[in-house]
């Protein structure tokens, strides 16, 4: 087995690779940002290094802390992704790390990039070599390990939380790489790269080589030539992030709440963050159904409509698709009253023994002879019961057509 400590050292020199990738730091002074896990560092014992998983967002340092501590410790650490690998591959590393550990007593760290990707069986299968301690276990995820990862293997591993890098931890990564490329980039640039990182440092610094890259002299070109002619803006916008819950549930509150212009701000939001747009008009579905129901049937409509259309349009036409349901549906009467009779009737039927069948109303019954069809009298309506128990579930809003429905009810049943 090649001998590796920590992850980068042996191509780090390469100034063919990646800035991003050149600049990771190697030693723990070089870390920048995260002081709750530099405080939890000098407390630590190298010597018997535990099991962790860095949770955190992208560009936050995860892969890099591994690194750090397996060069610290002098331990041999071994990478692998768990998108490109296999159980098979996996189990060839863990095999070789075994090897190692009882020929020359030596301890390999097995570090798994992105281990959320893994399944249940997937993460079964490192449980008996992490009780055995046969190697340690590094992991990265962005996913929250509660959730993303098996509680056998939570309760094997110690979870390290990292934050979002700060505006200013971006500004001294900048500072340095700008220093080691021995660049001469006008502050004002790099502010902005800071500010508008998203706490990436990765991020960060591909925008810095992109203006390496570009000749540019970002003395004479203004900071808005700068933006538009090499980068874009990052927008904070992460389909698997607490920010695409945050957003779809602002536009969902700005819908039911009738204020189309917030619902379409944040629409506008989601699209230009990469939101998929079908996943938009599926909850355009549900929203038409528990805020407007029967206030409007023809929301319920024009949500499934637009779910058909933007399926077959894609982007970038959705977005008018979207936008006219959108404006739709904010403007539309709102009722919740179909939304809270389900559920109290779910509520009764689940905490009450079960329910019969009138005995008129069966299938197959003697008793059916007794039904009244309705069709055969005035108004194709006539007093029947349908249910023993002379509940009330539905309680209308009044409002919109949901009133023409009551008046309607009231005028035949008189």
């Amino acid at each position: 087995m090649k001998k590796q400590i920590g992850l980068f050292e042996e191509s780090a020199s390469n100034i063919t690779s990646p800035m991003a990738y050149r600049m990771r730091p190697t030693r723990i002074s070089d870390f920048y940002g995260q002081d709750q896990i530099i405080r939890r560092l000098k407390s630590i014992n190298y010597k018997k290094l535990p099991h962790i998983v860095f949770w955190g967002p992208p560009g936050c340092g995860k892969t890099t802390l591994a690194n750090i501590l397996a060069t610290e410790a002098n331990l041999e650490l071994h990478p692998f992704n768990a998108v490109l690998g296999g159980v098979n591959d996996l189990r060839k590393l863990i095999a070789e790390a075994i090897s190692l550990k009882n020929l020359h007593d030596k301890t390999s760290v097995i570090f798994i990039d992105e281990i959320h990707r893994f399944n249940k069986a997937q993460q079964d299968a490192l449980l008996p070599y992490l009780e055995k301690g046969d190697f340690i276990l590094f992991g990265a995820t962005t996913e929250y390990p509660q959730t993303s990862l098996n509680k056998a293997i939570i309760s094997r591993v110690q979870v390290w939380g990292l934050n979002k890098l700060q505006t200013n931890d971006i500004s001294k990564i900048l500072g340095h790489a700008q220093k080691e490329n021995k660049l001469n980039i006008d502050s004002k640039v790099i502010e902005y790269i800071a500010g508008f990182s998203n706490g990436d440092a990765r991020s960060a610094i591909n925008s810095l080589e992109l203006i390496e890259n570009s000749e540019i002299d970002t003395k004479i070109m203004s900071l808005e030539e700068i933006k538009n002619k090499i980068f874009n803006i990052q927008r904070d916008y992460d389909k698997n992030s607490d920010r695409h819950y945050d957003v779809i549930s602002a536009f969902i509150k700005s819908v039911r709440g009738s204020d189309v212009d917030a619902a379409i701000l944040w629409l506008a939001v989601m699209l230009d963050g990469g939101e998929d747009p079908e996943f938009i008009a599926r909850r355009l579905i549900i929203l038409a159904s528990e805020d407007i129901g029967n206030a409007d049937p023809r929301g319920l409509q024009m949500a499934t409509s637009s779910h058909y259309a933007v399926k077959n349009i894609g982007m970038p036409e959705s977005r008018l698709i979207l936008a006219q349901v959108t404006t739709y549906l904010s403007q539309a009467p709102k009722s919740n009253a179909s939304y809270n009779a389900i559920n109290s009737a779910l509520e009764y039927v689940r905490n009450n023994p079960t329910i019969e069948v009138p005995t008129h109303l069966r299938n197959n019954h003697p008793d059916k002879k007794n039904y009244k069809y309705p069709h055969l009298f005035s108004s194709h309506w006539v007093e029947q019961e349908y249910h023993p128990e002379h509940l009330s579930f539905y309680k209308s809003s009044n409002l919109a057509y949901e009133k023409m429905q009551n008046d309607y009810l009231d005028k035949i049943r008189k």
